[in-house]
């Protein structure tokens, strides 16, 4: 198991040691030890969390706050997405920042998100499903998102904007400087 650091602070991306023969495939998805040994950081996850999604289909940017914040390990298990984050603390050198990083169930990457960050992706094949290892339980209360197109942060979500596929709740969020006020 591999594991890169990426431009924001505790964001790190996994790529997986991939053993192939004529049965097929087999790699280890996960390892504590091995996440703590490279990260520093002590995880336990909680709560997985799964959804499969059209091409075009965009969810998020979503979060939680507080003490019901989540840090989260996603990954596509099926099709091909690009995963973007967001460092939304203000205490952070990067706040304000976002990196993309396109997840497909070919390469097996993964990318950890802390805690403090907004996170969405947009399906790039016919279709996926996506999964999330989550530190935290979900909390309604807690919630909170960005909308996906806030000119401060001008994410290149990879398609043109005619074939998103958003929710109306999405549609809704408020723009990076209203949520992180």
């Amino acid at each position: 198991m591999k594991i890169r650091t990426t431009n924001l602070k505790d964001c790190f991306i996994i790529e997986p040691d991939v053993f192939q023969d004529s049965r097929g495939i087999f790699y280890e998805s996960f390892n504590k030890k091995t996440f703590y040994k490279h990260t520093g950081l002590d995880i336990d996850f909680v709560q997985d969390n799964q959804s499969e999604s059209d091409f075009g289909v965009l969810r998020g940017l979503h979060f939680q706050t507080g003490k019901m914040a989540q840090a989260k390990l996603v990954r596509a298990i099926q099709g091909k997405v690009l995963d973007v984050v967001v460092d939304i603390r203000r205490d952070s050198d990067t706040f304000g920042q976002h990196i993309s990083v396109i997840l497909d169930s070919i390469e097996r990457k993964q990318l950890f998100v802390p805690r403090g960050f907004a996170h969405g992706f947009i399906t790039l094949s016919d279709r996926s499903i996506f999964s999330y290892k989550c530190d935290n339980y979900y909390d309604k209360t807690s919630e909170g998102g960005i909308i996906y197109n806030d000119a401060t942060l001008s994410i290149d979500w990879h398609l043109p904007k005619e074939d998103f596929i958003i929710s109306e709740k999405d549609l809704q969020l408020p723009t990076f400087m209203e949520a992180t006020q």
